[in-house]
């Protein structure tokens, strides 16, 4: 059977998971690299020995016809990548945030059902090993329904120092980071129905803000707690590790720090160990990261080749992203926001 052929149009700051990634997905094959700075798309080229590099993403299209192309640029450039994928009738997967607005996402999800070709964001948190162990325990049932949780992904690494332009962004952490943790919300408790969120701004050199606290209401009745800043002071910083509890109506889980799942039920308490197993190209503490990228390109294939709408399709991402302008409508008007 033929390998998928890749293009991934963006060489910058994460970039190279994907490239590795890519490289060890076994139906997969990288023909072709883009980049506006020619030399970084020269240069992951020489590492990942890809036979072909370009500066000008349409010409890539014509001159290497990929059968899949990973969009790994910011994303003002979404809407044009992903229209330019669409009219030649290539699917695509696209670096979270989906878009700058809500309006470029409907547009992107639009252009690509019309011309019948599969969608994804890069959405990787819920493809991380241990959160799809949490949503594993909560199917088992064995805490009952969901009623109650936090979802908390606090740090105070200085991710600004490789992504510059972060220092400008009006909408900075929950649409950066938020948007994932968000996501995480709506995998383990259902769809949302209200948010109401605060949100601070703590390094004055960022415009945006760079903590936020969001309650969401949930339509099962459920009630979840989404945080997350890039200004936390606690000793030790568990980063880039998302902690989770959630309460049930049989039984409590918490995804504790160093990836230890603890769960309660029937009256006694047993801890497991769901660390993420380290590859060749990941190294600690990136690892639970960098591994999540490959189960969600991996995922995409599936999808792809299955025929099958993925997980974090362009349409579902939509769910997520209206969460993410409720949160700043809510922070901005001090209301509880209805989706």
């Amino acid at each position: 059977m033929a390998r998928t052929k890749i293009a991934v149009i963006g060489c910058g700051f994460f970039a190279p998971n994907h490239l590795h990634a890519w490289s060890e997905l076994p139906d997969a094959e990288l023909v072709a690299v883009c980049d506006l700075d020619e030399k970084k798309a020269t240069d992951a080229a020489a590492q990942f020995s890809v036979p072909s590099v370009f500066a000008d993403a349409a010409e890539m299209i014509v001159v290497a016809k990929p059968d899949f192309v990973d969009i790994v640029t910011t994303m003002a450039s979404h809407l044009m990548l992903v229209e330019l994928c669409a009219a030649n009738g290539i699917p695509a997967i696209v670096q979270k945030p989906f878009g700058p607005t809500f309006d470029d996402c409907v547009a992107m999800v639009r252009v690509c059902k019309d011309a019948g070709v599969m969608l994804m964001v890069h959405e990787n948190f819920r493809f991380q090993h241990p959160m799809r162990q949490v949503k594993a325990a909560l199917d088992t049932g064995t805490i009952g329904d969901p009623v109650w949780g936090r979802i908390s992904f606090r740090t105070g690494y200085d991710v600004k120092a490789g992504q510059h332009y972060l220092f400008d962004e009006e909408r900075f952490i929950v649409l950066d980071l938020g948007i994932h943790v968000l996501d995480l919300a709506r995998f383990f408790f259902g769809e949302v129905e209200t948010v109401y969120s605060r949100h601070a701004r703590i390094d004055p050199r960022v415009k945006g803000e760079d903590m936020a606290t969001m309650v969401l209401g949930h339509v099962t009745g459920a009630t979840s707690i989404v945080d997350c800043t890039y200004e936390s002071r606690q000793i030790p910083d568990f980063f880039p590790q998302t902690l989770v509890t959630i309460e049930g109506t049989k039984g409590a889980l918490d995804l504790e720090p160093d990836f230890r799942l603890s769960i309660s039920a029937d009256g006694a308490r047993r801890v497991v160990d769901v660390s993420t197993p380290l590859r060749a190209w990941t190294s600690q503490p990136w690892h639970v990261a960098q591994d999540s990228v490959y189960h969600t390109q991996a995922h995409a294939l599936a999808a792809l080749a299955g025929g099958y709408e993925p997980e974090t399709s362009g349409a579902d991402n939509l769910k997520t992203y209206a969460l993410v302008d409720a949160a700043y409508l809510s922070a901005k008007s001090g209301e509880c926001i209805r989706i």
